[in-house]
């Protein structure tokens, strides 16, 4: 088990210094002649920033590469201004304001100046992270899910630091973990899901759900796993300012000991690193020592499903696991750990047993469950959530209300976003009557909303059928089939590729 935290310091790295990292912010005082003039000076700046980013991540990633157990010793100085000023143009623009008040459009309006002095504070150890501001959003549930809005230099300066500790995680990530990482999304971590279950022999599947992982994690653990392969001082005491920053609610600045602080800019690479040593080394090991047959593993974030050949497997695991998480500070939630018969030879084995069809279970908002295709064989078939459709729907009920009165053109493409939006994620293969549920009660709730607008209105379904057409995209599927892309993102060309395809689906690409 990995308890020390390697804080050996017999490997050291240090990474050659970033282009232009002392050059000092003389673009405060270009001349501004012309407007034109100025958005190409800023576009080709931008541009020259990205490049000579990219160059020195590059730099880190190369010696991540090549050594695996090395620390890396001398990071400060990647956090130059040019990281700083690619890190801005990166942040939400309309994101809400921290405990400064400062909106991205304040911090830009003189960008050059506040980037030169927030390069300098960093730099000399004289940056102080501010509290967080405690905000809250609604959950599917009716629950509140509590966020933490960093200010704008904090957000700044944590997005720097994750594009440079990104650079050293992203070689030493597994390839099962799939949550807020570079050129993964939910539609990856779905894909390889359902390649694994429909093409390995897994026939039991773990949903775990960990309780308040955000609130849970032990930052003194959170620190010794990262010092693992940082060993720039500095750097670790950056982490450190944001964790003990503390959340102003209510006028009070509470500090805890546990906590990443879900929302900010620095939690989810955190919350990575946290789950990849509790977590996914001592899974990946499990599965190579302990399982007597096929295991996948698929994780986004602190959302967890493991399948497994057997079930004797799946009850050793859930209890080790269990066990395993419990030494540093996390607990599986006993109402939503869920052990359930699924896949390929489920529904046979259950009528066999003389019980009904498997359960289903939920991932990255899907539903999932045992189908057949059209010639009978199995299919996994994926529909929208039920309960988040409805709280998306009451949304826009909301929203509808408050444009009641807006000429119907505006109404039209507001909506137009909000379902292209929607499709964008949820229109896969077997969802389409999810997909054209939802697009009917949208045009329904359209209808009633003019409706409500005079007494003497006439809003038909034909003619609203007729804006719908005019407005809404069609309820089609977007997305390809599951093993089609994950064939195109993970290509396996080797001849044994077909041979212990479980290790390859349960973990997509293994670096």
């Amino acid at each position: 088990m990995m308890h020390g935290g390697g804080k050996s310091d017999s490997a050291i790295v240090a990474v050659k210094p970033t282009n232009k990292a002392g050059r000092p912010a003389a673009e405060s005082v270009e001349p501004r002649a012309e407007a034109k003039g100025n958005a190409d000076q800023q576009s080709m700046r931008r541009a020259q920033d990205r490049e000579s980013v990219s160059q020195a991540l590059e730099r880190i990633r190369q010696a991540a590469r090549q050594r695996k157990k090395e620390r890396f010793t001398t990071l400060l100085h990647h956090i130059s201004t040019e990281q700083l000023r690619t890190a801005f143009f990166e942040l939400k623009r309309s994101a809400a304001p921290g405990v400064d008040g400062r909106r991205w459009q304040d911090y830009g309006a003189d960008l050059e100046s506040n980037l030169a002095e927030l390069h300098d504070r960093v730099q000399r150890g004289a940056y102080r992270a501010l509290p967080s501001q405690r905000r809250y959003i609604p959950k599917s549930d009716g629950r509140q899910r509590p966020l933490a809005v960093a200010a704008i230099e904090d957000k700044i300066v944590q997005r720097a630091a994750a594009a440079v500790l990104n650079a050293i995680y992203e070689e030493d990530f597994l390839g099962f973990s799939y949550g807020f990482r570079p050129k993964r999304s939910q539609h990856d971590a779905l894909d390889a899901l359902i390649v694994g279950i429909t093409s390995t022999s897994v026939n039991w599947i773990l949903d775990a759900d960990i309780r308040s992982f955000f609130d849970s994690v032990d930052q003194s653990w959170l620190v010794r796993f990262v010092e693992h392969r940082i060993g720039d001082k500095r750097i670790i005491r950056l982490i450190r300012k944001w964790l003990k920053a503390g959340i102003l609610e209510d006028g009070v600045v509470t500090v805890s000991e546990n906590g990443t602080g879900q929302g900010s800019v620095i939690s989810p690479l955190l919350a990575n690193v946290y789950l990849h040593y509790c977590f996914d080394l001592w899974a990946e090991r499990w599965r190579r020592r302990e399982a007597t047959g096929n295991v996948i593993i698929v994780r986004f974030a602190d959302d967890i499903v493991v399948g497994f050949e057997h079930e004797s497997d799946a009850r050793r695991f859930w209890e080790a696991m269990r066990e395993r998480l419990q030494e540093f500070s996390l607990t599986l939630h006993p109402d939503k750990t869920r052990l359930i018969e699924f896949g390929r030879y489920a529904v046979a084995n259950r009528k066999q047993r003389g019980l009904g069809k498997p359960e289903t279970f939920t991932f990255l908002g899907f539903t999932l469950l045992c189908g057949q295709s059209r010639k009978g064989h199995f299919l996994l078939k994926r529909k929208s959530r039920c309960d988040r459709m409805r709280v998306k729907l009451q949304k826009i009920k909301q929203e509808l209300r408050r444009r009641m009165h807006q000429p119907i053109p505006e109404q039209g493409k507001w909506l137009k976003r909000v379902v292209t939006g929607y499709f964008a994620y949820h229109a896969v293969p077997t969802n389409s009557h999810a997909l054209i549920a939802f697009h009917y009660h949208v045009t329904d709730l359209w209808r009633r909303s003019l409706r409500r607008r005079s007494q003497k209105d006439r809003t038909t379904w034909k003619r609203i059928t007729r804006l719908v057409n005019d407005w809404l995209p069609k309820p089609v599927i977007l997305h390809p089939w599951p093993n089609q892309r994950f064939a195109v993102r993970h290509p396996r060309w080797e001849p044994s590729a077909r041979i212990g395809l479980a290790r390859i689906c349960a973990g997509g690409a293994q670096q």
